[in-house]
């Protein structure tokens, strides 16, 4: 039975305050009248452009570069994995280059968004209020507005993947903001998509890897279903479901808040073409493909469209993620229909845990999990991306963990892979310096400083007398007025399709 036991549906102590803006289609933003562009970069002047090739590198970039002149609107079903990405990876398809690295570009929203200073009451939380979101970014050109912010409990078993302030007033004790879900809006860009495209992308971690020792290593059934042999890492889980009833922002939990707002907008775009993708780096990532499982478990993607029923397709793109479940919970994402593409760097660590010793490489797997009931073996889901950053002639051969892991340089490095055992070639000449923005990787001799990107005087303003401070930011709404209204919805569906599973 498809279970929503963790989903509470009254909450007495959740307000909505008069000062707050709300998010996407059919709610209005309220914006202060001033804003203050918090990017400042080390000297680098943003650009999309690659000025470092030699005409060498140019000639031989055209002569690589293999272009499907078909229209994505034409094909988006196959960019999307509806056959698994087979003869699209190898060599790599353009269309599906452009995506991946479009999406990894909504996942890296989150980390250069996100508030990381402990010495700001303001740390853990969002810096950029929901209707300017992507302007901020200069992402405004994509086409996509921000439907609602996503929050999770810091009450959990992961103390090292939570940020917190230093200061004793901060503007929430229990909460850390961990993404977002975005639809897309400009008419152009659906014709381009050949669909309207939801967006949901998780947090993880930029480079610091600590919260990776935090795991257990301890499956847990989730119960989002009736086959208790489906499991999932714990920690992962408890971030997914937690709540924390005394604070507004995590009085639902990530899980409650992700399902409704994907609720809200399919009945919002009712008979549409549609598409649900999910993206996240790292930790984000393991949350990605469970938000992926449970709306397709749930039955939330299924839609009823002139008396036919059809499914939503949902789609995860995966940047260095660790393996979530058992191979059952892998086992069951592909019968439900989810398509994960993982990309990863052989390099990083981070996909080779959890499940170091039982894993979807070992040949007698499902005996152990079946017969013997080993409690430590994990499998990826999906189908793997495997690149190289040893590979790229502008990255510096480094054994450093973290810049391996790094979101920004598994988009570099994105751009040049054309497929195996061929040369590594920038095909949309996507900016190295942005390899830099928080890492070291980038070889000494492009001048691209380290860490770059920061925010101008941390964020500090010169108020009308003169003093620096700094400045308050808008209260975010913490839920929608309507989200327990959609949980009911989810919670009738899940209900019916555990009833017509037992009639069957």
């Amino acid at each position: 039975m498809a279970s929503l036991h963790l989903l509470s549906l009254n909450h007495p102590k959740f307000t909505l305050h008069a000062a707050s803006f709300q998010f996407g289609p059919l709610r209005k933003y309220k914006l202060n009248q001033k804003s203050n562009n918090l990017n400042f970069q080390k000297g680098i002047k943003c650009s999309s452009s690659l000025s470092s090739l030699s005409p060498e590198v140019e000639e031989e970039c055209l002569v690589l570069k293999e272009e499907d002149e078909r229209p994505l609107s034409e094909i988006w079903q196959e960019i999307q994995g509806c056959h698994d990405w087979d003869g699209l990876l190898d060599p790599m398809n353009s269309h599906l280059r452009r995506e991946i690295i479009r999406y990894g570009e909504f996942a890296q929203a989150c980390y250069d968004s996100f508030d990381f200073d402990p010495h700001s009451k303001f740390c853990g939380s969002c810096k950029y209020q929901g209707a300017r979101f992507f302007e901020k970014l200069g992402m405004a050109d994509r086409g996509y507005q921000i439907s609602r912010y996503l929050y999770a409990t810091s009450d959990i078993n992961l103390p090292n993947f939570y940020q917190k302030s230093k200061l004793s007033s901060v503007w929430s004790t229990h909460a850390n903001w961990m993404g977002y879900v975005a639809v897309c809006t400009d008419e152009d860009e659906i014709k381009r998509l050949g669909r309207r495209d939801i967006v949901v992308s998780w947090r993880g971690t930029v480079t610091y890897l600590e919260w990776i020792y935090d795991l257990k290593d301890i499956l847990h059934s989730p119960n989002f279903t009736n086959d208790p042999s489906i499991k999932m890492e714990l920690g992962f889980y408890d971030l997914y479901t937690k709540k924390e009833d005394t604070c507004n922002f995590c009085s639902f939990s990530a899980r409650e808040q992700v399902l409704a707002e994907i609720k809200r907008l399919l009945d919002y775009y009712d008979g549409e073409e549609i598409s649900i993708t999910i993206t996240g780096h790292s930790l984000g990532a393991a949350l990605a493909t469970i938000t992926a499982y449970d709306i397709a478990e749930l039955g939330v993607n299924i839609v009823n469209d002139g008396g036919v029923t059809h499914k939503i397709p949902i789609t995860v793109y995966s940047f260095g993620g660790p393996r979530v479940g058992n191979l059952k919970f892998k086992e069951r994402c592909e019968e439900v229909g989810v398509k994960v593409l993982r990309v990863i760097n052989i390099h990083d660590k981070v996909p080779t845990v959890p499940g170091i010793f039982a894993n979807e490489k070992l040949q007698f797997q499902k005996y152990l999990e079946e017969t013997v009931s080993f409690p430590w073996s994990y499998a990826h889901v999906g189908v793997e991306l495997t690149l190289d950053h040893t590979h790229s002639p502008f990255l510096k051969p480094a054994s450093d963990l973290g810049c391996a892991h790094n979101l920004e340089a598994h988009l570099h490095l994105l751009d040049g892979y054309h497929g195996k055992g061929r040369r590594f070639c920038l095909a949309n000449k996507r900016d190295i310096a942005l390899v830099n923005k928080d890492s070291n990787f980038l070889k000494k001799e492009y001048g691209v400083p380290p860490h770059w990107r920061q925010d101008e005087n941390k964020g500090m303003v010169k108020n009308n007398d003169g003093r620096w401070v700094l400045p308050e930011r808008p209260r975010v709404e913490a839920h929608p007025h309507d989200i327990s209204h959609h949980l009911n919805k989810i919670l009738k569906i899940a209900t019916g399709s555990s009833q017509l599973k037992r009639a069957q």
